[in-house]
């Protein structure tokens, strides 16, 4: 039964993924529809961010009380309903309205699922179910690109990511008897009830290593997120590389996480998700390092596509960490703030980014990304200088 219900989890993962670039693909088309400025995608994505937020930020009260089986089958099946909106929709107002469902499915989902396999599986599994994760963002805009090349209109594509949302929903509410209650393992191994009282975001604040956590996945989320962003400009604007090349090594960014994750999977087997952490530190720092360096375009390639690999353990690990630093106990609760720290440094450093490097030059890009590198590893070695749970 438990190898059942890891399958099914990695459906689930899947399923997170599924509608994140179906508002990029389908844009460049719905903007002309509703005669807006293109821009106005990023009020669509804000509100589903700040959704998303919110959303992370209550997954510790809503498990407590719901178990995490539940909040999986109710937050897909939210934002299957989110989508089937935007497939009705034929207005920009009504895709800002059904934006809000959008946020606040994905978020409360995204955090409990984690802590699941955080506390119930082995760190490759981590690694595997964000490659699949992975998966699911490359196949929703596939299929968003195939119903816009048939010639139909984009609505269809929710559509048809909402209807599979549907299925996968119906197969979350069977599989609810698969998922242990609402317990946690203690210090010695037993597993015992999980306490019904949510912590307050002042009292996760409060724990110790809270704050360093936060700030390092906000870096993390930021750094990646930059860097995919703004790598096909740089490669243009600093390096005189042509476009098509450049947009060719920027996707190939993307596919370095999703391929370096499932690789990572294996070498997890051998180390632990420390020194897996660090590993992709050294990795992304020696990328900019070759950015940085005047080493020529094809060195300048060969280090965006290391940065991307150095990205592949990080996420995965630090989230499968969180049971071993601040407890089974409290890892619901740590992970549903690590995720809205994630969202926030995704959502503001990128901009903030296009802001410096507008008023100083594209060329900035690869000591920017070193400065959040240097910030993220600061927080990340005061964290393990912490006294945990788990030593």
């Amino acid at each position: 039964m438990t190898s059942l219900l890891i399958v099914i989890i990695y459906f689930a993962f899947i399923s997170l993924g599924l509608p994140d670039g179906l508002l990029g693909s389908a844009w460049p088309v719905m903007y002309g529809e509703f005669v807006v400025p293109v821009s106005y995608a990023g009020i669509v994505s804000t509100i589903i961010c700040v959704g998303t937020i919110i959303s992370s930020l209550q997954s510790d009260r809503l498990t407590r009380k719901l178990g995490t089986g539940k909040v999986t089958a109710l937050s897909v099946a939210t934002t299957a309903i989110a989508l089937f909106g935007f497939a009705s929709s034929h207005s920009f107002f009504a895709v800002c309205l059904w934006a809000v469902p959008y946020g606040l499915g994905a978020g409360c989902v995204d955090a409990a699922l984690n802590n699941y396999v955080a506390l119930h599986y082995e760190s490759h599994h981590m690694s595997w179910l964000h490659c699949m994760w992975g998966l699911g963002a490359t196949v929703g805009p596939y299929i968003m690109g195939w119903v816009l090349t048939g010639g139909h209109v984009w609505n269809l594509g929710y559509k048809y990511v909402g209807i599979i949302q549907i299925v996968l929903t119906g197969i979350f509410i069977f599989s609810l008897p698969l998922w242990k209650g609402r317990t946690v393992q203690n210090q010695d191994g037993e597993e015992v009830e999980m306490e019904s009282k949510a912590l307050s975001l002042p009292e996760i604040i409060r724990i110790p290593g809270a704050k360093e956590i936060m700030v390092a996945f906000f870096c993390y989320c930021g750094l990646e997120q930059t860097a995919g962003l703004w790598a096909s400009s740089y490669l243009v604007l600093q390096r005189g590389i042509d476009v098509e090349t450049a947009a060719r090594f920027a996707s190939l960014f993307y596919l370095g996480i999703t391929i370096g994750r499932g690789i990572c999977g294996f070498i997890t087997m051998k180390l632990n998700d420390r020194q897996m952490i660090r590993l992709g530190f050294g990795i992304i720092g020696i990328g900019i390092a070759i950015l940085i360096l005047p080493l020529g375009e094809t060195m300048a390639l060969i280090g965006l596509v290391m940065v991307g690999l150095g990205c592949a353990p990080v996420y995965p690990c630090i989230i499968h960490s969180t049971p071993e630093h601040f407890g089974a106990e409290n890892s619901q609760a740590i992970i549903g703030v690590q995720m809205a720290s994630a969202y926030i440094g995704s959502a503001s450093l990128p901009p903030l980014f296009g802001l410096i490097a507008n008023h100083v030059h594209p060329g900035i890009y690869p000591f920017y990304l070193a400065v959040v590198l240097i910030l993220m590893v600061t927080m990340h070695t005061k964290l393990c200088k912490i006294k945990t749970v788990g030593k």
